[in-house]
């Protein structure tokens, strides 16, 4: 991390930083994020990375706020640069538009053609848009259908809208950026969306498109208004300001089916129909559950799944952090990436705060928001 005020001096200092961390070792991947101070420092940054890196795969993008060396820096200039040395690993990056995805109707050889990417090894993807431009839905589908299995981490860029994506000496004006990893490395993706579960479980019994018309045979407003009426006056003022539906993971199923929610806005009701209106397409059968979300909340959810990652202590991490899940939610800084330090041990983890987060929940890739997506690296098969 550099928070020097020239893009050069700062490139500099956090690359000496990071370089000594490789302990003579070459970088074979390196992950650049400024803030948009820096706007016009991309530019600059690019050919004076690779010409320090050399062949190093390098990705990067703009963002309100960027994180390294156990630091997050929000909403003033920095720079945040990680480096890695991945012997016996593979690196494809690529760069795709909207209008490059292949169609729904095609076959995943399509999707393997587009990015350059066989199958096997199994990959991991790292992911970085620009939302201005580019809806990724349609590609984290795609990499689900294409690499079954394959852990798909990243975010969106939250600099301003004339920022550039980076992709080696290229600077990127639309789309997605990414990387493919292959071989001696192992991916795991930690997601902490940062809700509470209110009520019970509910199963969709009526349902147009994301407008919610039925839970287990009723309105929703009314079975929400009973959990409302249960609540303690705190969670009543959660409800009103920050309330969110979980999707159980596992789609179609009973109550219990699924350990774990996608959790999605809602975004409208309709009190004629006692309908709600929420952030993703839902189906009949799926059940859901109402959820609140706060900073302890937060805190705790993201401190129980660190605790529960299977990796032990990583040798690398990246942290794609909400916008929204920085000092002003939290009241104090360096939250996420404290909490994250304190499970992992002194890991070198970089990243930025993000427009949206990219991991997976209940094995399927989704764009999340209010969350804290990890990636944290170990050698060994994907």
């Amino acid at each position: 991390m550099s928070t020097r005020a020239g893009i050069d001096a700062a490139l500099d200092e956090a690359l000496e930083e990071a370089a000594a961390g490789l302990d003579g070792a070459a970088a074979d991947l390196a992950l650049l994020f400024v803030t948009h101070h820096h706007r016009g420092g991309l530019q600059r940054a690019a050919p004076r990375l690779a010409g320090r890196l050399g062949a190093a795969t390098t990705l990067g993008c703009a963002a309100s706020g960027v994180i390294g060396a156990g630091r997050e820096v929000e909403d003033r200039l920095a720079v945040s640069l990680t480096l890695a040395s991945l012997p016996n690993v593979a690196l494809r990056a690529f760069h795709v538009d909207e209008p490059d995805l292949p169609s729904p109707d095609v076959g995943p050889a399509a999707w393997r053609d587009l990015l350059g990417v066989p199958e096997a090894p199994r990959p991991a993807f790292l992911l970085l848009a620009d939302p201005s431009s580019f809806d990724p839905r349609g590609l984290l589908e795609g990499l689900d259908f294409a690499y079954p299995g394959a852990v798909v981490v990243g975010g969106l860029a939250s600099g301003r809208r004339s920022d550039p994506l980076l992709l080696g000496r290229t600077l990127e004006a639309t789309g997605a950026v990414g990387v493919a990893l292959q071989g001696d490395v192992r991916v795991e993706a930690v997601v902490a969306q940062g809700c509470r579960a209110l009520g019970l479980p509910m199963t969709v019994t009526k349902v147009d498109h994301n407008v919610i018309l039925e839970l287990d045979g009723r309105p929703p407003l009314e079975l929400l208004s009973e959990v409302y009426a249960a609540l303690e006056p705190e969670d009543q003022e959660l409800v009103q300001r920050a309330l969110h539906l979980g999707i159980a993971s596992t789609g179609l199923g009973g109550p219990d089916a699924a350990p774990d929610y996608l959790i999605r806005n809602v975004i409208g009701a309709d009190p004629e129909r006692g309908a709600l209106a929420v952030g993703s397409i839902v189906r009949a059968g799926q059940t859901v559950r109402f959820h609140v979300r706060d900073a302890a909340t937060a805190r705790d959810d993201l401190r129980e799944r660190l605790a529960r990652q299977r990796q032990g202590a990583p040798q690398g991490a990246l942290l794609f952090q909400c916008t929204g899940r920085g000092q002003q939610f939290f009241g104090r800084p360096d939250h996420d990436s404290g909490l994250a330090r304190a499970a992992l041990g002194r890991v070198p983890l970089g990243g930025f705060f993000c427009g949206g987060e990219i991991g997976p929940v209940g094995g399927v890739t989704h764009l999340h928001g209010y969350t804290s997506a990890l990636a944290l690296f170990s050698p060994g098969p994907t």
